[in-house]
C-alpha cells in the first residue's frame, strides 16, 4: 500500500497497479483526488497522502509520502475525520492567510494502523471515559453513562475505532493476567481460531502412513535429529550429515501439504503472519493440531518434509550440489540446546546406540559449520548481543530474569539453515526474498558521531563492511561490544520481505529467503509453495501464487514488525509492574540513549528494563544507580532518577 502510494504520488503508470488496490484508485479519481493522464496517474497538487501522528493536545500532524523533506501539515482536532495515530490517510490542503504553518484536513482514511484501540475507564469531569493506552489521549465510549458506571474502576476495553464501541471487556488494570490480552489486542491479534480452521486442521490426523506417498523420497533411515530450546513444542527443522559423502541434510516441516491456500487455516494464517512468543506460552499461526503434532517434526515418528540436500567441497566448502526433494523423514531423536552444548565441551555422550549414531556425526558438523561461518564472516557481520528471558509466577508477576547467548550449539544450526535459505533463493527470479539494504550515510554518519562520544574514533569508510568491522574491534577493546553492537543494528535498514532479489547487507549475501520455519512464518509457507510449483513445472500455478505477490510481502514484513511489538509490549508491561512495587529502591542501570530523551537498561538482579531517567548530562553506556521515581502501569513506562554516577 505504502509503495503503490508513493509511486502515485510521483505518477504511477496503469501497469503498475496491483489488482487489489484498484478499487482504491478507483475512489480517489471519483474524489478527484487522482486524475489519469495519458498513460499514467497523477496526484493532484492539492491533495497529500501520509500517516498521521497526534499530539497530546489533540492536534494531528500529517507526514506526507515524498521523495523531497517536506514539512509536516497541521491537521486541527475537528479535521481529523476520526484519524488515529498511525494512519495512512489523504488530505487536502487548507490555506489561510492568517496561519503561517501549512494545514490540511483528512478526506479519507485510505488504511488504519489498527481497526481498534485498547482503552481503560477513568472518570473526567464527572463522566467516564477512555483513556488510551497508546496516546493517554482521552476518548467518547459508545456506551450508556450508566452502564459505563457498573464497570470496575481501571477496566480495559477493546473498542472499535470506527464506531467507538465496546467490542471486549478485556479485564482490569490492576490484574497482571489482563497484559497478554492487551498486548494481543493493541495489535488485534488473536490467540484463538475458528470452528472451521480447527475442524480443517483435525481433519488431517496425528499419524503418516508412508505408503500413501510413493512419489515421496523415502529418508526415513537416517538418523535425523532436531535442537530446540527445552521448552520448545514445535519442530520445524531437523539435521542429518552424511559425513562420507559431506552432504548436509536440512529438513523443514512441509506445512503446505496440510494447509491449502485460500483455506480456512491459510486465511488466519495470512492474517496472523507468524508465532508470537511471550514468556509463558506461544501463540502459534497455525492450529496446535498441525504446529505441534501432524507438521512439527517430532521424535520417533514419520513426518512429511521438504528437504535440501546440500553437497559441499570438503576443502573450499563450495557447493557442488544441491538437491530439494520431497521426502518422508523420521527424526530419531530430540535434542535441546544445552545437551548440545555439552557434547560439544564433550560432557556429554548421550544414553544409547541412537545418541551415539547421532552424536558420531554431529561433531564433524559443528567443525564444518564454524568453517562455513568464518567464511560467512568475510562478507557479512557477527552482532554480538543477547535477549532478555522472563520468569513469572503463577499469576502473572515477574519473577526472575536471565540472559540467553547464542552458543556453540545456536551457532551450528543456524549455519545450516543459513545454507538451506540461501539454496532456495537460488531457486526463484521472483517470488518472496528476505532483503536488507546498505545503511543509509545519514545513518551511518549519526552512528560515527554518537560512537565518538565514548571515545571511538572511526572515520567514514566507502568500504562499509571494513568500516563497522574496525569500529566493532575499537569497541571490543573498550568492553562495550554488545551496547556498541546494538548502536550498529539501529543505524541499519530493517530487513524485510520483497518480490525481488536485492541481496542481504548484514548477512553478506547475494541472495536470501526464508525456507526454514513454516510453522510460525507465513513467508516460509508461501515460498514452499513456490517452490514446489517450480519443481512440477507448472507455470500456471506459479504465476497464481504471484498474482499478488508485493502486496503480500508488505504485509508480511508488517505482521513481522507487529508480531515482534507484541512481545516487546508484554514484556514492558511485566517490566512496570515490577517497578510500581520497588518505587523508591535503587537499582544498577546502564545508560543507552542520551539525544532526544535519556533512558537506561535496567542492569542489576532483575535485567532489561528501560528507565526513562529525569536527568540530563549523562554520558553514553554510563553505569548508574537510579532510584525508580514512578510506574505508570496502563503506559509501561518506568521513570527514575539518578542517584550516584560511575557505580
Amino acid at each position: 500500500m505504502k509503495e503503490f502510494l508513493l509511486q502515485l504520488s510521483r505518477g504511477s503508470l496503469d501497469g503498475t497497479i496491483p489488482l487489489d488496490l484498484q478499487p482504491l484508485l478507483n475512489s480517489l479519481i471519483r474524489l478527484k483526488a487522482v486524475k489519469k493522464l495519458k498513460n499514467s496517474y497523477k496526484l493532484n497538487a492539492k491533495y497529500k497522502i501520509g500517516t498521521i501522528d497526534i499530539a497530546q493536545s489533540g492536534t494531528g500532524f500529517l507526514k506526507t509520502f515524498s521523495d523531497a523533506h517536506e514539512k509536516d501539515l497541521l491537521v486541527e482536532s475537528n479535521h481529523l475525520l476520526g484519524a488515529n495515530r498511525g494512519d495512512i490517510v489523504l488530505a487536502k490542503r487548507v490555506f489561510n492567510q492568517k496561519s503561517t504553518r501549512a494545514k490540511a484536513k483528512v478526506i479519507l482514511i485510505l488504511q488504519r494502523e489498527s481497526n481498534f484501540s485498547v482503552v481503560y475507564t477513568k472518570i473526567q469531569q464527572n463522566r467516564v471515559v477512555g483513556i488510551s493506552l497508546s496516546t493517554t489521549l482521552a476518548s467518547t465510549i459508545t456506551a450508556s453513562q450508566k452502564s459505563l458506571r457498573k464497570l470496575p474502576f481501571g477496566t480495559v476495553l477493546k473498542i472499535d475505532n470506527e464506531t467507538n464501541n465496546i467490542v471486549e471487556v478485556l479485564g482490569v488494570m490492576d490484574d497482571p493476567s489482563v497484559d497478554e490480552k492487551i498486548s494481543l489486542a493493541l495489535y488485534d491479534k488473536s490467540e484463538f481460531f475458528t470452528k472451521q480452521s480447527e475442524l480443517e486442521a483435525k481433519s488431517h490426523g496425528t499419524e503418516i502412513d508412508k505408503s500413501l506417498y510413493p512419489n515421496r523420497v523415502d529418508l526415513t533411515h537416517l538418523p535425523f535429529c532436531t535442537i530446540d530450546p527445552i521448552d520448545a513444542k514445535d519442530f520445524d527443522d531437523a539435521i542429518y550429515f552424511d559425513k562420507e559423502n559431506f552432504t548436509i541434510y536440512v529438513a523443514i516441516a512441509d506445512v503446505s501439504e496440510y494447509v491449502y491456500e485460500l483455506g480456512h487455516i491459510d486465511k488466519e494464517a495470512r492474517q496472523k503472519g507468524f508465532s508470537i512468543y511471550f514468556p509463558h506460552k506461544s501463540i502459534p499461526m497455525l492450529p496446535r493440531s498441525l504446529s505441534e503434532n501432524i507438521c512439527s517434526l517430532k521424535p520417533r515418528v514419520d513426518r512429511l518434509a521438504f528437504v535440501f540436500k546440500i553437497k559441499l567441497d570438503k576443502k573450499t566448502l563450495n557447493v557442488e550440489k544441491e538437491e530439494l526433494l520431497e521426502a518422508v523423514i523420521n527424526s530419531k531423536k530430540r535434542y535441546n540446546y544445552d545437551q548440545i552444548d555439552l557434547f560439544l565441551q564433550n560432557n556429554f555422550n548421550g544414553t544409547d546406540e541412537t545418541d551415539r549414531e547421532i552424536l558420531n556425526f554431529l561433531l564433524p558438523l559443528f567443525k564444518l559449520t564454524k568453517r562455513l561461518k568464518e567464511q560467512r564472516l568475510k562478507s557479512g557481520f557477527e552482532f554480538r548481543t543477547s535477549e532478555i528471558r522472563m520468569k513469572l509466577d503463577k499469576d502473572g508477576n515477574l519473577l526472575s530474569t536471565r540472559v540467553e547467548s547464542e552458543t556453540p550449539s545456536h551457532g551450528l544450526i543456524e549455519d545450516c539453515m543459513l545454507l538451506a535459505n540461501k539454496a532456495a533463493s537460488k531457486r526463484i527470479k521472483r517470488g518472496i526474498f528476505r532483503t536488507h539494504e546498505d545503511p543509509s550515510y545519514d545513518k551511518l554518519q549519526n552512528l560515527l558521531d554518537t560512537i565518538a562520544q565514548i571515545g571511538i574514533e572511526v572515520d567514514f569508510m566507502s568500504d562499509i563492511p571494513k568500516m563497522i568491522r574496525k569500529i566493532q574491534k575499537k569497541a571490543d577493546d573498550l568492553g562495550v561490544s554488545e551496547e556498541v553492537d546494538r548502536l550498529i543494528i539501529r543505524s541499519q535498514k530493517k530487513a524485510k520481505y520483497e518480490s525481488q532479489n536485492r541481496g542481504h547487507f548484514g548477512l553478506g549475501f547475494d541472495s536470501y529467503t526464508h525456507f526454514t520455519s513454516p510453522i510460525r512464518r507465513y513467508s516460509d509457507l508461501i515460498l514452499h509453495r513456490l517452490l514446489k510449483a517450480d519443481k512440477k513445472g507448472d507455470k500456471k500455478r506459479f504465476n497464481f501464487l504471484l498474482s499478488d505477490i508485493d502486496s503480500v510481502c508488505e504485509q508480511v514484513s508488517k505482521l513481522e514488525r507487529e508480531s515482534d511489538k507484541v512481545a516487546w509490549d508484554f514484556m514492558d508491561r511485566k517490566y512496570a509492574r515490577w517497578a510500581s512495587v520497588h518505587v523508591g529502591e535503587d537499582f544498577e542501570a546502564i545508560v543507552t540513549t542520551i539525544e532526544k530523551s535519556v533512558t537506561a537498561k535496567l542492569d542489576d538482579e532483575i535485567k532489561g528494563a528501560r528507565f526513562f531517567l529525569l536527568d540530563d548530562d549523562l554520558e553514553l553506556f554510563e553505569r548508574v544507580l537510579v532510584k525508580i521515581v514512578e510506574a505508570d502501569i496502563p503506559t509501561s513506562k518506568i521513570y527514575a532518577k539518578v542517584v550516584k554516577r560511575d557505580v
